[in-house]
């Protein structure tokens, strides 16, 4: 058997990216031209939404067999299906003096209200990188979920955010009944209804 076909570097010609527009997020336009074995050069112009590096945590506490998740409003979601108070697990950005796993705690202690007691770093995936650079590192994390309030959120932040405590198979099972849209939230899930024999390896405990 062959090996697997997987992600690789591109033979890509970048000019200066011009700035489209600034606010939360920069937002600026490539010119490119992309090379490949037997084919004449490709030129493209991509417009691309500057996101950069996000974690997102999946908690859970194993000895009460419970995922703890969250609830907040989005605008996005709210324009596209009118359900704008999805249901997400903690995320959020790496700032420039931390790693993933400190952006990881940070974010748990924001948004859920409790540190975990230990993170494990699961994989990286991107949201929709025809039109992002964001890239999402997916840990998962032990806690106490009897420490977490039932709301939660950074004040500065304009955070208003729901706690919801789960059993493991009551969040699997989310999965499979619908009603959830959030990508990062329905990859978690599958991981945990794929792995979940192996959290106390994983979490000792």
């Amino acid at each position: 058997m062959g090996k697997l076909p997987v992600d690789r570097a591109a033979d890509v010609e970048l000019g200066e990216p011009e700035i489209l527009a600034t606010g939360y997020r920069d937002y600026r336009r490539y010119r490119l031209t992309l090379r490949n074995d037997g084919h004449a050069p490709l030129r493209q112009e991509r417009d691309i939404l500057i996101a950069g590096q996000v974690i997102a945590v999946l908690p859970v506490d194993p000895g009460r067999g419970e995922v703890v998740l969250i609830r907040q409003f989005r605008l996005a979601a709210h324009l596209a299906t009118g359900k704008g108070e999805m249901m997400e697990i903690v995320a959020g950005g790496v700032e420039a003096h931390e790693d993933a796993a400190a952006a990881a705690r940070r974010e748990c202690e924001e948004e859920i209200g409790v540190a975990p007691d230990k993170l494990v770093e699961l994989f990286s995936f991107m949201t929709t990188p025809g039109i992002t650079n964001e890239s999402i590192v997916l840990f998962l994390a032990s806690v106490d979920a009897s420490r977490v309030p039932p709301r939660s959120g950074a004040a500065g932040e304009g955070e208003r955010i729901e706690t919801i405590r789960l059993p493991i198979d009551e969040a699997v099972a989310l999965v499979q009944r619908g009603g959830i849209a959030n990508g990062p939230l329905i990859l978690a899930l599958q991981w945990l209804a794929l792995n979940r024999a192996r959290l106390g390896e994983l979490l000792g405990a």
